[in-house]
This record gives structure tokens, sequence and C-alpha cells, in this order.
């Protein structure tokens, strides 16, 4: 198999073109902006356009799903964000770790504008905060645990949720829901290989062994130890992906005809427990590899 890393996703769905569109409209109606992030991939699944959407509005960054990342490169991500000024609150929203604190940060983030309000007799006055993120990063999960309803559709796929949704927290604060948005076209292949790792990207997008392939390489790197606990193999520093993906296919018996490895099989194997964390955690970017690019 000769490996490639050429992909080049590009598309905007209507939908998506939508979105940005109700985004930008919105925006001056805000308080503030909640942005959902994966906390395996927290710079990869931030979406560029944001920071020109969000126009220097206040900003809370949720790395979610915790539950599924490095919990040391965890912490180096929550210090990268407030670094740059924003608040952090890091969440397994599926567990509902960390979002009961999700009021108090907000309240927090605005403490300055809610005296303001309070002195000009407006203590009380409703707050606005824009929820958004990119397809599949558990943002319906996130608000529903939030406001204590089943409101926002929860599926675990990408773009369930079509249109802006207004989902009352408390007596105050009431958040605008949006679909999640991806970007026009990934000019870092990594990106968009990371992003397809975790799901945020339709699987018949890509091809599986590819993407199978790329992870593996990224494991033997960083988590050798998982392959070994998980596929009983040692990952040698001259394996490539898919000779490491050979190994694990070989391990679990995955062979075909002539004693060959079923590596599609595995692939899929692979990314599906990747996925459910049956593999361990992981954080398959870190801070430091932004050096020189506007994080």
């Amino acid at each position: 198999m000769t490996q490639k890393n050429n992909l080049n996703i590009q598309w905007y769905p209507g939908h998506m073109a939508k979105t940005r569109r109700m985004i930008a409209e919105q925006m001056k109606n805000m308080d503030a902006v909640c942005e959902i992030l994966d906390a395996r991939i927290p710079f990869s699944s931030r979406n560029p356009d944001v920071e020109e959407l969000t126009k220097q509005k206040p900003r809370l960054v949720v790395l979610n799903r915790i539950d599924l990342a490095d919990p040391a490169a965890t912490r180096q991500w929550a210090a990268y964000f407030r670094g740059k000024g924003y608040a952090v609150l890091e969440a397994d929203a599926r567990a509902g770790q960390g979002t009961g604190k999700f009021a108090a940060a907000v309240r927090e983030l605005l403490a300055a504008k809610l005296a303001a309000y309070a002195e000009k007799g407006q203590a009380g006055r409703m707050i606005r905060v824009m929820i958004l993120g990119i397809p599949n990063v558990g943002k319906s999960t996130f608000i529903n645990k939030v406001s204590g309803r089943k409101t926002a559709k929860a599926e675990d796929r990408p773009g369930v949720t079509r249109s802006k949704q207004w989902i009352p927290v408390d007596k105050s604060l009431e958040l605008l829901d949006t679909p999640g948005m991806l970007w026009p076209k990934f000019d870092d292949p990594d990106v968009g290989m990371r992003l397809a790792c975790t799901g945020a990207v339709r699987d018949e997008i890509l091809d599986t062994e590819e993407l199978a392939c790329h992870l593996m390489a990224y494991l033997g790197r960083h988590y050798p130890q998982a392959l070994l606990d998980r596929y009983k193999f040692q990952a040698e520093a001259e394996d490539s992906g898919y000779a490491l993906l050979e190994k694990a296919g070989r391990k679990r018996g995955f062979l075909v005809r002539g004693g060959e490895v079923d590596t599609e099989r595995m692939a899929h194997i692979l990314l599906d427990e990747f996925r459910a964390g049956k593999l361990g955690r992981f954080t398959l970017e870190l801070p430091e590899s932004l050096e020189g690019e506007n994080g």
C-alpha cells in the first residue's frame, strides 16, 4: 500500500453558509460567546471563522470530552486559552462533569458588565450567550446538561442541529444554540485528519485505511504503551502507520487468503475503539505545535 497524505477536504454545504450569516446577524445581541471544543483536538476543532464572527465578545472556551483526552495535555490547553484572555471550563458533558459550573463561569466572565447593569438599576437583566462549535463536539449534550432539559438534539453524528434555538438556563441566563459549522477548506491536511479521527467529518469522505495509518503513526510515536496494552505488540521507531496497522490486525487474527492482514477491517476497528475511548485517553495535538501559527 502506498501511503498518501493528500486529504484536502473542500465543501460548504448550504446550511453551513446559512449558519454563518445567522451567527453574524445575531452577534450584536450577545453578551458573550461560548465555544465548545473537543479536548482531544482543541486547535483543530476551532472554526477559524469564529474570531472574525464573534467581534471580540467575551469568550468562554469549553474543553469537552476530557474523559477521552490526555489529562496532562488538557491542563496545557486550559493554560493556553487562559493566556489568550478566555475563560475556560473543562467538561465531560455526557457524564455531566463540569456542566454545573457553566452559569457561574459566565457570570464571572461578565462580572464588570453585570456590575454596570446593577448600577443602572438593571440587576437581573437577561444574559444571552451564543453557543458555537463544529459538528460532533458534544455541543447539544453540553447544552442539555447545562439547561437540565432535552431541548437540543443530541446524536453522535455530525450535522444534527440545523436551526437556531433559544434555551433558558435560569431566570437571567439563556443560550442561543447554533448548528455546527465547519469551514470551506482544510488547508492543513493534518487538521482534516484529526477531525476525521474524532468523527467530526463523515467517514464516507475519507479513505478509512489512510486515516487509520495516520492515527496509528501518531499513537506509535506518542502513546506506544497504549498499543502494547490494547493490541499486544511493541511499536518500533521505524514502523510506519501501515506497518503498525498490520501488526495490530495480525494480533487480532484479521487474516485473509495467503495470510495477508485485512487492514481495512483493522482500520475500522481502530477508529471505533479510539472514538469509544477503549484505547485510552489521548490528545492529538499540543499548544507548542501552534508556534508560528495564529491560534
